[in-house]
């Protein structure tokens, strides 16, 4: 079940920002507390482009990844990747954001990414298992 909600959650956030013409993760980036040369740089003119596209589709692809469980660890790691990306930028240690010391939500989102990858989680009622050849 909360691979489902977390599919819709992901799916939702993807697409959301690919029919939004408005959307950009400039402003996002701009206002990062670490890293700031990082992801000052993913900012650039020059790079928000694919930086837009990636997030956009990444959170999208990974959305309908959980929801038919197909390729779950790969899309475990690529989730967790993801939500270190948006985790870094509003660390300005030790808060994480406006409500977190140290731990906010991206942090939960990379520890449930942690246990669907050593899980497998999309065995269960998922893609992954019509194709695994160790049907146990």
């Amino acid at each position: 079940m909360l691979r489902i909600a977390m599919g819709m959650y992901f799916l939702y956030a993807g697409l959301s920002k690919i029919i939004d013409p408005a959307w950009s993760a400039v402003g996002y980036l701009s206002g990062a507390k670490t890293f700031t040369g990082l992801f000052e740089w993913f900012a650039l003119p020059q790079n928000i482009g694919w930086v837009n596209f990636m997030n956009e589709w990444g959170l999208t692809l990974i959305g309908i990844a959980l929801l038919v469980g197909l390729f779950s660890r790969v899309t475990a790691i690529g989730g967790a990747l993801f939500m270190l990306l948006y985790y870094f930028p509003v660390l300005n240690f030790p808060y994480a954001g406006p409500h977190g010391f140290i731990v906010d939500e991206h942090i939960l989102w990379i520890l449930i990414f942690v246990v669907f990858y050593a899980t497998r989680v999309g065995r269960f009622w998922g893609l992954d298992y019509k194709f695994s050849k160790n049907k146990n």
